[in-house]
């Protein structure tokens, strides 16, 4: 039996977190915190902590956890340099996973975007589009920022010098570098995301659309049964599910 705390309880994934983890008879939830609560009065109760609160408030219960000597499950996006570095301090201490998406199938398509950007080479341009739902606070989503890691690690570049938000105006004929990043907000959309290979006389698009958060709150239970019990270290849901070697940072 793996109990966990939920942090960020009251949201939208929080409530599904409860909701899933109710059906699934190797886990229980024996803690929820939210905002003004002192997370630190419930550690003792739990094995692994799942973070869907905030991006500034993550380091903090990173540290946490550290002290506390539990595993953590990080599903907050959209940290600063400063953020991340504080929560990889504490990778040392503790084992965490920190993906940027925990949907089984999203973790699918990033490793199906790393072995096509192989296959195909340099002579594809590269476009990444994504769209969420209206409440959505940051662009892009973590999801595309990773596809464009993922993109520009296969092509040996740097992310910030070949990343191209959009276009307007006359900015020139598109350059063989540049990754484009495209985000889109309406609605209730739970999650898209494509990947597009294009080049002369042929395009290639890898897609994934999430109709119900269910996905990706299942993953994250999944990958705290994973954490529990581990060495520290970083991982992201590629070690979970078993599809690489070697985890670094989200985007």
């Amino acid at each position: 039996m793996t109990k966990l705390l939920i942090n960020g309880s009251k949201g939208r994934m929080g409530q599904m977190l409860v909701a899933c983890a109710a059906r699934n008879p190797s886990l229980e939830v024996v803690a929820q915190a939210d905002l003004g609560d002192d997370l630190a009065s419930m550690l003792d109760r739990c094995d692994v902590v799942i973070d869907f609160s905030f991006h500034d408030s993550t380091p903090a219960v990173a540290e946490l956890c550290g002290a506390w000597n539990k595993g953590l499950v990080i599903g907050t996006t959209g940290h600063s340099a400063d953020e991340k570095q504080r929560i990889l301090a504490v990778t040392a201490q503790i084992p965490v996973v920190w993906a940027s998406n925990y949907s089984t199938g999203v973790n699918t398509l990033f490793w199906l975007t790393r072995k096509a950007a192989e296959i195909l080479g340099t002579g594809f341009d590269l476009e990444v589009v994504e769209m969420h739902h209206r409440l959505k606070k940051d662009a892009p989503s973590g999801t595309a920022a990773t596809l464009a890691e993922i993109l520009a690690e296969v092509r040996g570049q740097q992310i910030r010098e070949v990343l191209r938000h959009g276009r307007e105006g006359i900015v020139g004929e598109r350059t063989d570098a540049e990754i484009g990043m495209h985000s889109m907000r309406g609605g209730d959309v739970v999650g898209d995301h494509t990947v597009v290979f294009a080049a002369n006389g042929e395009r290639v698009e890898l897609s994934h659309r999430a109709s119900s958060r269910e996905t990706f709150a299942n993953g994250a239970l999944r990958a705290a049964e994973w954490v529990k019990g581990r060495k520290p270290g970083l991982f992201d849901m590629q070690d979970v599910l078993g599809l690489k070697q070697v985890s670094r940072p989200p985007a």
